[in-house]
């Protein structure tokens, strides 16, 4: 009956160091660039987007296909690094946890 006991304590910890990694993840900016850096994106890490800036150059009609381009390349990027943020804190919640190598979890 002990180790159950001590199982929900480490349960309890886990569930709410998950709370507090979803908060600092919703607070954590990243960009995410392309095209030399003509397009920039920046959002959450969590992934909600914050922003996108452009170079003035790209705006000519006939430009406009490369600018989408670079619009979802730079969206990429920072989403790579925004799930790049999320995996660093997740293995630093996890580690001496007895969990499966490449387990995810519902963030």
């Amino acid at each position: 009956m002990k180790d159950l006991m001590g199982m929900m304590k480490k349960a309890q910890e886990f569930q709410q160091r998950a709370q507090e990694m979803q908060a600092e993840a919703a607070a954590h900016v990243v960009e995410g660039t392309a095209g030399a850096g003509m397009v920039t994106v920046t959002m959450t890490a969590k992934g909600d987007l914050q922003g996108v800036k452009f170079d003035p150059s790209l705006l000519k009609p006939e430009e406009a296909e490369i600018l989408e381009d670079l619009i979802v390349a730079a969206h990429a990027d920072a989403r790579r690094k925004g799930e790049e943020f999320l995996q660093k804190k997740m293995g630093e919640m996890t580690e001496g946890l007895p969990i499966p190598p490449g387990m995810k979890f519902p963030f």
